[in-house]
């Protein structure tokens, strides 16, 4: 009974990718797994809740705030939202 096994659809991947390519106003090739919000996209922390905003709102998660810190890249956004999700499986 491990939350680890919640994976996220293509379909979820692709959400996530263009709501964090809409916020930052980013072209595809710009965005990695990896870079930076901050230090390669100039986010700030408005950008970075609105992006949390969005995440709840189009994927009808609940994210805590305390895990904005996690969501510097697309890989810790997946990450988070993954967990969410799998948090969220009895619902």
């Amino acid at each position: 009974m491990s939350a680890d096994t919640t994976i996220l659809t293509a379909e979820q991947d692709s959400q996530l990718r263009e709501i964090i390519l809409e916020v930052l106003e980013l072209d595809q090739a710009e965005l990695t797994d990896t870079s930076s919000f901050i230090d390669d996209h100039d986010a700030d922390s408005l950008l970075a809740i609105e992006i949390l905003a969005r995440i709840e709102k189009d994927l009808g998660v609940t994210i805590p705030q305390d895990a904005l810190i996690e969501m510097g890249n697309l890989d810790g956004v997946r990450a988070v939202v993954t967990r969410s999700l799998g948090a969220g499986t009895d619902a």
